[in-house]
């Protein structure tokens, strides 16, 4: 098949979905298809959980197992153990957000050792993933980004931060588990980076065990590449990245308007596309040094990483470069591409339905607001539903 109708193929792309999943996926991307729709299901989701209404098992036959695998580790098997055979790995993505207490912090930490652990002997599992902010306190990020002086307090707070960076980078290189460190807004990002750069001087001395993730629809991303580059280059040791477009860009526009600063998104779609293009070829051009986690639901950014792999005669497996997309969206992206040799995993996210659903609304925003997204997996979705009737 050409590269370039690679994810056209619905059937491998749903191969995994039953009849009643296909119709269930419809049914939620025709829902996400409606902002209005998403604003008033988003505010009645979250007053009927504050209010303890008993509304845990419609979410949970819905939106929550489409985008999710389950409320624990062990609930999510089955999902990794389906993957696994449509030769998908998993990253398990404990997506419990917004918490503030050390205790939350320590606990999230200890989910995260404990998942890395869990994956050691499991082919199917060769990463683990955590969220700055569910190690430490988002205030103190920022402080440490801006610069600011911290209280006595603030510093023991920075020092168990560090402290749980170093148990779970420990734990990754001790289980040969590749560790992805997700990006967070710009305002926190600085301390974020800095912090995971000690890390991979200390830790990817042999290989990367330790990603950071570089959000491309921030300007500054291809030149904060070099440089990291260049250090790690005098340092002897590797670098890895995950490469993404980004999350927060009406968050960061409407802060950079408010405080008076330049935004730090690009001026426009395409220059986004073209940012990212040229992040993940420059890391393409630099595999000796540095490895890359392409994660993308965009079809004409993997069909370019896809040319430039076969034009650098690079092997389709080549341990160095992932692709990755969500959990329940993009599956023409994820298993026609497992089938084609690649390596690609699947982010599945989990926890108590009550403390994912700040990731399942942020999902189901982004869903309406990225142009085409959901019109391309109800146009995949339609195409195989009407295969499988024919």
């Amino acid at each position: 098949m050409a590269l370039n109708t690679l994810f056209d193929n619905t059937q491998t792309a749903f191969k995994l979905k039953s009849d009643s999943e296909l119709e269930r996926a419809y049914f939620l991307f025709k829902m996400i298809s409606k902002e209005p729709l998403v604003k008033i299901g988003t505010m009645a989701t979250k007053v009927a959980l504050n209010l303890n209404l008993p509304v845990e098992g419609l979410i949970r036959s819905t939106v929550f197992d489409h985008f999710c695998g389950g409320v624990n580790e062990k609930d999510c098997m089955s999902v990794v153990d389906n993957l696994h055979r449509a030769k998908v790995s998993s990253v398990l993505d404990y997506s419990v957000e917004g918490k503030q207490e050390k205790s939350q912090f320590d606990a999230t930490m200890q989910k995260v050792v404990e998942l890395t652990e869990f994956a050691k002997n499991k082919d199917a599992m060769p990463f683990s993933v955590f969220k700055p902010t569910g190690f430490g306190r988002f205030e103190i990020w920022r402080k440490r980004s801006a610069k600011e002086s911290l209280t006595t307090l603030e510093k023991g707070e920075w020092q168990s931060i560090q402290d749980r960076y170093q148990r779970v980078c420990d734990t990754a290189q001790r289980c040969d588990i590749s560790l992805l460190i997700d990006g967070e807004e710009s305002w926190m990002q600085d301390a974020a980076d800095t912090l995971c750069q000690t890390m991979m001087a200390k830790y990817n001395t042999e290989k990367a065990i330790v990603f950071n993730t570089l959000q491309c629809y921030r300007w500054d991303r291809l030149g904060y590449l070099k440089e990291q580059h260049a250090k790690a280059v005098a340092g002897n040791y590797k670098l890895g990245f995950k490469v993404v477009r980004g999350a927060y860009m009406e968050k960061e526009n409407n802060r950079a308007q408010e405080k008076g600063y330049p935004t730090p998104i690009c001026e426009s779609k395409q220059a986004t596309d073209t940012n990212f293009n040229a992040v993940m070829e420059y890391i393409l051009d630099n595999l000796e040094d540095i490895s890359l986690f392409i994660g993308t639901h965009n079809e004409h950014s993997s069909y370019k990483a896809l040319e430039i792999l076969k034009s650098k005669k690079l092997q389709k497996n080549d341990t160095r470069v992932w692709f990755g997309q969500l959990y329940g969206m993009s599956d023409h992206i994820s298993y026609n591409l497992a089938a084609g040799g690649y390596n690609v995993a699947k982010y599945i996210p989990f926890g108590p339905v009550k403390d994912v659903m700040p990731y399942l609304i942020r999902r189901a925003e982004e869903n309406t607001s990225v142009a085409g997204q959901t019109s391309r997996e109800l146009t995949l979705l339609k195409k195989e539903k009407t295969r499988r009737n024919s």
